[in-house]
């Protein structure tokens, strides 16, 4: 894990993430309605020395950056990263959620997704940031195109949710578009 710096968005402080983090994850996805829109939908949700196991692969992993979301009170909500960062390619995989339902509808996921953004195209030079969301998950695809991603493709039953298929929208920003 490439261990970013603390970022401040205008409603969200973004900071590397620590394994004292871990309870408030496994506690999220402990909740059906949080894991309904995560990939990880669809397998028992981890204990906490499985979310240790998977902190500890993180942090080998050089291709990716994690930061825990906190709110203004600064106050453990989600987290945000980028995956299979590409230098070669200059691209990466965003991917976010807000576990704390108290903070959902607020704007915060925005603001970190905006800051990340620029953390992405400024720091790391990427050219290409992109995603992929549940085609039924309006409220986040509204909020990733406040962002500037732009619909790219449909894939057609990607993934299970509840037992059923669920159709996936790719989604990118590229840098030029961002600065503008």
């Amino acid at each position: 894990m490439v261990f970013g710096c603390v970022l401040e968005g205008e409603k969200v402080r973004l900071r590397p993430m620590e394994e004292g983090d871990l309870p408030h994850f496994v506690t999220w996805f402990n909740d059906k309605e949080v894991r309904r829109w995560l990939p990880m939908s669809e397998t028992p949700p981890p204990t906490l020395e499985a979310e240790g196991e998977w902190y500890q692969k993180m942090r080998d992993d050089p291709s990716c950056v994690i930061w825990c979301i906190e709110s203004e009170e600064g106050r453990p909500i989600g987290d945000v990263g980028l995956g299979l960062i590409d230098k070669t390619h200059k691209r990466a995989e965003l991917g976010i959620f807000i576990g704390d339902k108290v903070f959902w509808r607020r704007g915060l996921g925005t603001d970190a997704i905006q800051r990340v953004l620029r953390y992405a195209f400024d720091e790391l030079a990427l050219r290409r940031v992109q995603l992929y969301v549940d085609e039924d998950n309006l409220r986040g695809i509204r909020c990733y195109e406040k962002c500037g991603f732009v619909r790219e493709g449909l894939l057609r039953n990607y993934r299970l949710r509840e037992g059923k298929p669920v159709n996936e929208v790719v989604m990118a920003v590229l840098r030029d578009e961002f600065e503008t």
